[in-house]
């Protein structure tokens, strides 16, 4: 902590805030922004633990989907179809958002298409995937507007797929650059006048009738009221939030000469994912394998994950092709029972937006709309 603050110091930068947010990934920095649209006269300030946002934010795999057939079969199966289509319905609207929010020239928005694809012994899988191709358009179609899912496995040859026997094709799933997003969004808020500290890790925060003081080594940050929006991260903080961390680890190859191989995949319930990238192969996931070992805030890979990941690579992906992998990371996201975002006051004046469920591009502007509207209401 500094050894003194000055008198312009303390009121300028550590007082007097409306609202204070915690996180500065993709959920933080568009409630900012809603507020400060909304009520440009508000004083608003972000604080980030890391020099740049860390979490899940920056470490995704850069899917703008709404779910894949098996996935939205597991989904539909745990909440209903009727909240499975109001989750649908949020997460295109919040793809749509941040697209008009930074135009998709800004955040590469590349629409490929998405596609699931099943290997020759996941027949029962895929029977029940197909089956269902029908009755998910009819859902996605008063979404999106006409039909997003068919069978196409012509395709399978040409993205040179080996041991593949069924896709299932979403002409409505994109990419964008998950690096450049960040970049369009942290600018923004800053052209609003919204300060953002980095290296400015929240050790503890007092609460009292007057609003938050928060503890950091930098010093100490009084707000009025406060968001908290670090995901996986905020048990560090309010420890009784009912939410679980999931690891995703990652891997990127080296440019790859003639890659086939152009759209965001799915292969077994969505575990796993991966796209084409400048050239490269990205593929993540594997959570699966250990729920238990993945259910961490630890950074990191392991062995078993990132040999399965290989084999993918080798044996299905890229089987006629020499790839050299080129570095890895794993990303920190929430997941709950409940599939909605949590959206709360939970406690006087304290704010949090949480529980993304691996669907942060998604909803995270959406979700940080909504519980910006939760704080504006209080005002």
């Amino acid at each position: 902590m500094p050894t003194e603050l000055s008198y312009w110091e303390k009121e300028s930068f550590f007082c007097n805030y409306d609202a204070i947010i915690i996180g500065s990934g993709i959920v933080g920095l568009n409630a900012a922004i809603h507020l400060k649209k909304s009520s440009p006269s508000l004083k608003i300030t972000i604080l980030e633990k890391e020099f740049i946002p860390t979490g899940a934010s920056t470490k995704n795999a850069g899917f703008a989907c709404f779910g894949s057939i098996s996935e939205l079969i597991g989904q539909e199966e745990m909440i209903g179809t009727d909240r499975l289509t109001t989750l649908i319905e949020k997460r295109w609207k919040g793809l749509l958002k941040l697209r008009k929010l930074l135009s998709d020239n800004v955040i590469d928005y590349q629409c490929f298409g998405g596609y699931e694809l099943f290997k020759n012994d996941d027949n029962l899988l895929a029977d029940i995937s197909v089956s269902k191709i029908e009755h998910f358009n009819r859902l996605v179609n008063g979404v999106v507007g006409t039909n997003a899912f068919s069978l196409n496995n012509k395709k399978i040859s040409s993205f040179g797929f080996e041991g593949v026997s069924t896709l299932i094709e979403n002409r409505y799933e994109a990419q964008i650059d998950s690096g450049k997003m960040m970049s369009a969004l942290i600018q923004y808020a800053q052209q609003l006048g919204i300060s953002i500290f980095n290296n400015c890790r929240v050790d503890r925060i007092e609460e009292d009738s007057k609003g938050s003081r928060l503890i950091t080594k930098n010093g100490n940050f009084f707000g009025q009221r406060l968001i908290v929006t670090t995901n996986a991260f905020i048990k560090d903080l309010y420890p009784d939030i009912d939410i679980n961390p999931g690891r995703g680890q990652v891997l990127i190859t080296k440019p790859i000469k003639n890659l086939t191989v152009a759209g965001t995949f799915h292969y077994d319930k969505g575990y796993y994912y991966f796209r084409n990238i400048n050239g490269r192969i990205l593929l993540g996931g594997g959570r699966n394998i250990d729920f238990k070992a993945e259910e961490t805030t630890a950074f990191g890979q392991t062995e078993p994950v990132q040999l399965a990941l290989e084999n993918l690579l080798k044996n299905v992906i890229l089987p006629k092709t020499t790839f050299e992998i080129d570095y890895r990371w794993s990303g920190i996201m929430a997941f709950g029972k409940i599939l909605e975002p949590l959206i709360e006051e939970i406690r006087p004046n304290v704010f949090c937006a949480t529980r993304c469920n691996g669907m942060g591009i998604a909803i995270g502007s959406q979700t940080g709309e909504d519980v910006a509207e939760l704080l504006l209401k209080s005002l």
